[in-house]
């Protein structure tokens, strides 16, 4: 870790299941003309570990590319978003005390040992675990894996050497995400927007016969709603939402201006596309950003999409050639498509 490595945004310390505060780490520097206050000062940070904190390193499918494609490629198979923070615990140590995420979490080991310890029976919980006996006891080696669902408590520490291990959460999408939607159109309606009457709260009965009929009125709007529209929109959400990694995009754009028809590109690995039409506009949502463009376009996205990779000129049956080179070089240029050795 080199001392303009990281910013505390992205790095926490953890002690005895405390969080340390982030000017315990950090120092002020300058990086040109202007002065951050949080810089990581490195010296601090391992008299820090040498006591016994833990090293958070936060959101790390945001900035390490291996860890981007592991979540990446969950993602994709779970339809569910996926997050990732290392945890690097010095021997003899514990960060987070008993505790329950939530959301779902998978737990890599991929240096030194850990002892994991998980509660999952009935009884009312003590905060800390203390005389309970654990429905897990067990220790982690390299390569290990241990699933925790969402909601159980569980704790680890380290027991004669330094540990990494990396958490995977995964963060579910559940009915109620998909469904609220269809509950905020129900309650928005015009009629329940209405005030109760003056005095309503004298007349309880004839007040709780009225929310009786006005509620008998939102279940048959919620049975009439369109259940499969609100399941799209929940799928098209999680298949547009993940920020595009655009790895040697600046090579990509230099190269865009010589792609000609004979030109092969492919998609970019777990790029993100939802092509809708809006009037006579098709509109392409690529994650951060939606692209506008004309119908005619449609059979040749669709048609590139579905090859996977392929020459400029295989699109000769959907466009004519200033039109098909236009269209590649503007997708290369917002990191749908990239230019394969290019």
């Amino acid at each position: 870790m080199s001392s303009t490595a990281l910013r505390a945004p992205a790095f926490r310390l953890v002690k005895g299941g405390v969080t340390l505060e982030p000017g315990v780490c950090t120092r002020r520097a300058r990086i040109g003309s202007r002065t951050v206050t949080d810089l990581i000062d490195v010296g601090r940070v391992w008299d820090h570990f040498a006591d016994g904190a833990t090293i958070v390193l936060q959101g790390l499918h945001r900035y390490w590319p291996p860890v981007a494609e592991l979540c990446r490629d969950l993602e994709e198979d779970l339809t569910h978003p996926v997050q990732a923070n290392a945890y690097v615990t010095p021997p003899v140590a514990q960060g987070l005390r008993v505790h329950a995420d939530r959301h779902d979490v998978f737990a890599l080991q991929t240096h030194g040992s850990k002892q994991w310890v998980v509660y999952e029976d009935d009884r009312q919980p003590r905060p800390d675990g203390s005389g309970e006996t654990p429905s897990l006891d067990a220790r982690l080696q390299p390569g290990d894996c241990l699933y925790i669902p969402q909601g159980v408590r569980h704790a680890a520490r380290t027991v004669d050497r330094a540990s990494i291990h990396l958490t995977l959460g995964v963060r579910t999408v559940t009915w109620a995400d998909v469904l609220a939607p269809v509950w905020r159109r129900a309650v928005e309606d015009p009629p329940l927007q209405q005030p109760l009457p003056a005095g309503f709260a004298r007349d309880p009965e004839a007040l709780a016969q009225e929310a009786g009929r006005r509620l008998k009125g939102v279940a048959e709007g919620l049975a009439a709603a369109d259940a499969g529209e609100a399941v799209a929109r929940a799928a098209r959400e999680v298949s547009v939402a993940r920020a595009p990694a655009l790895g040697g995009q600046l090579h990509q754009l230099l190269f865009a201006g010589e792609i000609g028809d004979g030109t092969v590109v492919r998609r970019r690995p777990h790029s993100a596309c939802a092509i809708s039409r809006h009037g006579d506009a098709l509109q392409v949502e690529l994650g951060d950003r939606t692209l506008r463009m004309p119908v005619s376009a449609e059979p040749a996205l669709r048609a590139g999409l579905r090859r996977g990779e392929f020459a400029v000129a295989d699109l000769a049956d959907h466009l004519d050639e200033p039109g098909r080179v236009t269209l590649v070089r503007r997708l290369v240029r917002e990191g749908l498509l990239m230019v394969v050795d290019g």
